[in-house]
């Protein structure tokens, strides 16, 4: 009797191990203008796109929107695989590069395809108040223009206070150098004007995490630039500004970031719980 109940025991638990298990859809080149602009632009009818990748059947799921690299001159949309079977929706977004469009129009596209995501994610089984917008280099950088400067996502009628966080990895906080070149700026020209993060420091911002590589083996001076975004950050009065600095890696250091971006993300749902 004792080894029928044993195996009972254990019937039970595998099957409840195997209904426990979520499983994830993933819809591709989903278009984040409305038709009358894609019809508008062939470059945004081919570019501004989106994959989604979400658990099946479940609600109230956080979702992290990521921003490919690529100096806004290359890279395509992807889904990170650190972050898949998290319980989390993964939005990979495109966006127009340079120089087939004027760099300043992938931080359009940007708050584009967040304001996408506030609108649409709901239908999904999403969080609207769990969004969450990461990504690595220029990818970073445009994260932070738009959840710092609120005009680009404004426009889309979107608070970018909603933004639950904003975690960029090695992201530009100076004026990307891509910008400056189409001035004739030198890349070890540094500068902050209206297209640089550390122009709109402000103490109302969503959290702010910033990740980079050692100091040492970064890119030109990303590390220092994010060093300075969060100190002024904190002299504006951001109470939930952090900087985390990965000793012996570049600035291709996305595997050591992404159990930090998952990290925070926890983060945040448990305090908004609470």
């Amino acid at each position: 009797m004792k080894k029928i109940f044993f195996l009972l025991v254990l019937s039970f638990i595998g099957i409840s191990s195997f209904a426990q298990k979520t499983e994830y859809y993933t819809k591709s080149n989903i278009q984040y203008y409305n038709s009358a602009t894609n019809k508008s632009d062939s470059y945004i009818n081919e570019r501004c796109i989106l994959d989604i990748y979400y658990p099946k059947n479940t609600k109230g799921f956080a979702t992290i929107v990521w921003f490919h690299g690529g100096g806004l001159t290359g890279g395509n949309k992807e889904i990170p695989e650190a972050l898949k079977n998290k319980g989390f929706a993964i939005i990979g977004v495109n966006y127009r590069l340079s120089p087939k469009a004027k760099a300043a129009k992938s931080i359009e596209d940007a708050a584009a395809a967040v304001a996408w995501v506030f609108n649409n994610i709901a239908n999904y089984g999403g969080d609207t108040s769990l969004i969450f917008v990461s990504g690595h280099s220029a990818g970073g950088y445009l994260g932070l223009m738009i959840g710092l400067n609120k005009e680009y996502l404004k426009k889309e009628g979107i608070d970018a206070n909603k933004i639950a966080g904003l975690i960029p990895f090695s992201g530009q906080c100076i004026t990307h150098f891509e910008i400056r070149k189409e001035n004739g700026i030198p890349d070890t020209t540094p500068t902050i004007d209206t297209f640089a993060p550390l122009y709109y420091v402000r103490a109302d911002a969503p959290p702010l995490l910033l990740i980079t590589g050692d100091r040492e083996l970064e890119m030109l001076g990303r590390y220092e630039e994010n060093a300075y975004l969060a100190r002024m950050m904190k002299l504006k009065g951001h109470k939930q500004t952090k900087l985390y600095e990965l000793d012996g890696y570049g600035h291709g250091m996305t595997e050591p970031g992404f159990p930090l971006l998952v990290n925070e993300v926890n983060r945040i749902i448990k305090e908004n719980k609470n």
